[in-house]
């Protein structure tokens, strides 16, 4: 057994989907706060699934943390847990400061006190997964070479500043306890039951509400772009092989430009459906007010992953976008709640 935390946030509750969808795979402790951004509707299709143990609460929980370890005995921790967006954190760090510092170091001291009481074989069986983001590298400039994990880290937002914070901790428990971790640093992430706050899910749900689609300045800050099944296939790779200590960098050889990511999205749905009034929902594209100490341009070297492990991405941008706006345009019904609440909170009662 595992137990995630995080998991019914966007990239956690894809990581138990596809986790459990092998009938084979062992079962999984999903911990989660449920914030705004985590969502039982996401893990509605395990609510009768007995490998999946949800549990509402926070990593900051040293008792309950302390009991679900002690109690369920898992092989390993994979670390989703985390505030997540940039303008979130602007406008307010102290919840990033919580979860995502203080957040960790509870969670590896619960997990560094648990791992202690193992016998031998299973210390030496047992990982710890911390999951992070390549914005802890700071900005790239149009020419620089790609991050590599040999990149110093240069943050620039309170949310990319709590996530070095908890990456260095991650670090130094294993270098001065021996505690047996892993850190992935990943690229941005898009795919299936994203939180409509980030670029391409409030580019979708917009453009179908005949809403305008904001772009920050002038839309040429570029990102990697990674979907989020491949995202997990990395992860269970690194968590099966990786080797402790080691930080490996997961990123989808796509670096766009937001103005071009929007464009993209406008004339999928263009063609998958179309406006009432057959014009272009490009259209609707708005420029805005840049973001302060908005990041240029990131971009993942995922070459070491690749050579150590194996492990490349399967999706290009073309057919991942397509995917996910596709996915959009399907789930009605998810849309909605997660819109309105109302469904998402219905769901949550029939957990509690």
């Amino acid at each position: 057994m595992i137990l995630i935390t995080g998991g019914a946030g966007f990239i956690g509750s894809n990581f138990a989907l596809d986790w459990l969808a092998d009938p084979k795979a062992e079962g999984l402790i999903n911990l989660d706060k449920l914030t705004y951004a985590g969502n039982l509707v996401n893990l509605a299709t395990l609510k009768d699934d007995s490998r999946h143990i949800f549990v509402h609460g926070d990593i900051g929980d040293k008792e309950l943390v302390a009991s679900l370890l002690k109690k369920h005995q898992p092989r390993a921790i994979v670390n989703f847990a985390a505030e997540s967006h940039v303008d979130r954190s602007i406008h307010g760090p102290a919840e990033f400061v919580q979860t995502n510092i203080l957040g960790t170091f509870n969670l590896l001291e619960c997990a560094r006190s648990y791992w202690s009481s193992l016998d031998e074989s299973a210390k030496k069986a047992f990982r710890f997964h911390h999951v992070s983001t390549d914005e802890v590298y700071g900005s790239l400039s149009s020419t620089d070479p790609a991050f590599t994990e040999k990149n110093a880290y240069e943050p620039n937002s309170p949310y990319s500043a709590s996530k070095a914070a908890s990456d260095h901790l991650v670090r130094a428990w294993f270098h001065t306890y021996g505690f047996p971790v892993v850190t992935t640093n990943c690229s941005n992430n898009y795919g299936p039951y994203h939180f409509p706050e980030k670029l391409i899910p409030l580019v979708i749900l917009n453009a179908l509400n005949s809403k305008p689609l904001p772009i920050y300045g002038d839309g040429q800050q570029i990102r990697d772009w990674l979907y989020v099944g491949d995202h997990c296939s990395a992860i269970r790779e690194v968590l099966a092989k990786g080797k402790l200590g080691e930080t490996y960098n997961i990123g989808g050889w796509n670096e766009k430009a937001n103005i071009d990511v929007v464009k993209t999205i406008c004339t999928i749905l263009d063609e998958l459906k179309p406006r009432t009034d057959n014009k272009s929902y490009a259209e609707q594209i708005t420029f805005v007010t840049d973001r302060p100490g908005h990041d240029r341009r990131y971009a993942i070297d995922a070459s070491k992953v690749e050579r150590d492990l194996g492990w490349r991405p399967t999706e290009t941008f073309d057919t991942g976008i397509r995917k996910t706006v596709q996915w959009y345009l399907d789930h009605p019904v998810w849309v909605e709640g997660v819109v309105s609440g109302s469904y998402r909170d219905w769901l949550q009662k029939q957990y509690s």
